[in-house]
């Protein structure tokens, strides 16, 4: 054995105490060449010198690198794995989408993996890259934040990859293996449609963003203004109903508040619920409309009028674009892409005044 006193000697990069699981960038490395030119090696292709192919070739030996799809992917062999790279498997949204590439990868035949993105700091974003592109042959990126946008950069440029991402400023411009859903439209039409019911102005409670303006809250401004009504100045959230919570009881105590649109679901029950607490019923006194159509949304009390995003099959259309990039799929055979839809329930209605003016009809 190498470790014999009297056996040959250790290979360059060997260890004593070996990782438990090595990398093709390990072997890279340990042998001072590209993981590109490891990869070839692996897959014998003859554009490796001789002198750099035993290089490589020891350094696999002394680190016992076992070749992986890979070594086969960045040969421009047939990719048969994809990893998803996303900082949140939680909220509706991603997870929804996550669903959906599962679903498409399983009927492919790809294997898929998962790995999570601590946060958003360089070293991590690295670290959870290079772990991810070692096993499989290509990435998906969910990037709804700072640091999915930020491994969405980080990718290097050889590694095929698509991305999940929020509307883009200007989506002619976007990659072709990027995917969305028109959020920003959407959120201009259930503020329409708040206005349409006879509403003076419209509220936003914000969901985070990595933008200097989120889609949605732009939609929403861009719908105000053209109405020439008043912009109130949004009220921040997070993603949890409790942000909703706080923030539906600082609008609560304003009399003139009488319709209020959600980043999310979530948000909207929170608000829903200060508003209850504060003596305010909905719709009679205010209208709430929420983001997403989550699940539990019709089951709201009232059920609420939200914007439904089918994010699964944003999800399906985002492995279809990456098959296609790897010449294992047709364009021609992609799923159209899914289109925002205003889903109208029992959670907005005409205001106070309105209403008294102009009371409903007896059926």
């Amino acid at each position: 054995m190498a470790g014999d006193p009297g056996g040959p000697p250790p290979s360059r990069g060997a260890s004593r105490d070996r990782p438990a699981s090595v990398s093709i960038r390990d072997v890279a490395r340990a042998a001072g060449v590209s993981y590109q030119t490891v990869s070839r090696v692996i897959n014998d292709s003859p554009s490796v010198k001789a002198s750099t192919r035993q290089l490589v070739l020891d350094a696999i030996a002394g680190l016992g690198f076992r070749p992986n799809r890979a070594a086969r992917a960045l040969a421009g062999g047939p990719v048969q794995a994809v990893t998803v790279l996303t900082s949140n498997t939680r909220l509706y949204g991603p997870a929804a989408a996550l669903e959906g590439i599962e679903e498409a990868t399983r009927a492919a035949g790809f294997a898929l993996g998962v790995r999570v993105v601590e946060s958003g700091t360089p070293a991590d974003v690295k670290d959870a890259v290079e772990r991810a592109v070692d096993p499989a042959g290509a990435l998906i990126v969910i990037a709804y934040d700072r640091a999915g946008l930020a491994t969405l950069n980080a990718v290097p440029p050889d590694v095929p990859m698509a991305g999940i991402v929020e509307t883009p400023p200007d989506p002619a411009q976007a990659p072709r293996t990027w995917v969305w859903i028109d959020d920003r439209t959407a959120a201009m039409d259930a503020t329409n449609y708040l206005l349409s019911l006879g509403h003076q102005t419209v509220h936003y409670v914000s969901i985070p963003t990595w933008m200097e303006t989120s889609p949605r809250a732009a939609g929403w401004r861009a719908a105000l203004e053209r109405a020439g009504v008043r912009v109130p100045k949004p009220v921040e959230g997070g993603w949890e109903p409790r942000s909703g919570y706080r923030a539906g009881l600082q609008l609560a105590r304003d009399p003139d508040v009488t319709a209020v649109l959600c980043g999310n679901d979530e948000l909207a029950i929170g608000v829903m619920r200060a508003m209850a607490e504060a003596g305010r019923a909905v719709p009679e006194d205010v209208s709430i409309v929420g983001f997403d159509d989550t699940p539990q949304a019709a089951f709201y009390t009232p059920p609420l009028t939200t914007v439904r995003q089918d994010f699964n099959a944003l999800g399906r259309l985002c492995f279809a674009k990456l098959i296609s990039l790897l010449g294992q799929g047709r364009q021609d055979q992609e799923p159209p892409w899914p289109q925002a839809e205003l889903v109208v329930r029992q959670s907005a209605g005409p205001p106070p005044e309105r209403r008294r003016r102009y009371p409903p009809r007896r059926p």
